[in-house]
């Protein structure tokens, strides 16, 4: 007569009890996903101007996810990166990319640089203006006026720290950093000395983010060399 109410009563406590393991269980979400890239990228992706690793907040998806594909396939060497992205599928890469992209998160004030004022002018004249003789086009022309990239693959410049522009040109000009061909980049670092370079980067990372700054939606007049990034 009594072992049915035990029973019950046992029952009970197990169901709460694993609703308790339920409820102490991190939700799956992207979101929580995601945690893993916060270890070097920064929280939800932000970085800061101080380190070597980039900020992927706000980029357009389409540039994300032609870098998570260009570890995959090799162009880019990162032994963590690779790890991560070996084995996953195009459409949970485009997931990643979108999550990235759509976070609208404000930048850190611009960290004061050790550049002479004849550096950040040289910087300024080439982001601005290319240098014509060389072949060499303006940032602008394929970055967007504002350098904050244009949809739906090329990336925004500013907010990045000036360690890892400079890192990122000079692996295009060794050949360890590679996209879809035709590689613009590529062309583009190598038609560059060493002191445009430092130029360009330090300019760059001396640049507050302007507030509410966002990827162009479209460029603003053709892109100076065809580019395979923008065709993937």
């Amino acid at each position: 007569m009594h072992r049915m109410p035990l029973l019950a009563l046992v029952s009970a406590l197990a169901f709460l009890a694993s609703g308790t393991a339920l409820a102490q269980r991190p939700a799956d979400t992207i979101a929580q996903r995601m945690q893993a890239c916060t270890a070097c990228h920064g929280k939800d992706g932000r970085a800061s101007r101080e380190g070597y690793f980039p900020r992927i907040a706000g980029k357009p998806a389409g540039y994300l996810y032609n870098q998570l594909k260009n570890f995959q396939l090799g162009r880019r060497n990162n032994e963590a990166m690779v790890h991560l992205v070996d084995h996953l599928t195009p459409a949970y890469l485009q997931e990643i990319a979108a999550y990235f992209a759509a976070l609208d998160l404000p930048h850190p004030p611009a960290q004061p640089l050790d550049a002479s004022p004849a550096v950040l002018e040289r910087g300024a004249l080439l982001v601005r203006q290319g240098d014509p003789a060389r072949k060499l086009p303006s940032c602008t022309s394929c970055h967007g006026d504002r350098m904050m990239g244009v949809q739906p693959a090329m990336p925004g410049l500013l907010g990045l720290p000036r360690d890892y522009l400079i890192a990122q040109l000079g692996a295009w000009r060794t050949g360890q950093r590679k996209a879809a061909a035709p590689d613009c980049m590529g062309t583009i670092a190598n038609r560059m000395r060493p002191e445009d370079v430092s130029a360009v980067a330090a300019w760059l990372a001396a640049q507050d983010v302007p507030r509410g700054a966002a990827p162009a939606a479209r460029p603003a007049a053709p892109l100076p060399l065809d580019c395979g990034s923008d065709l993937q």
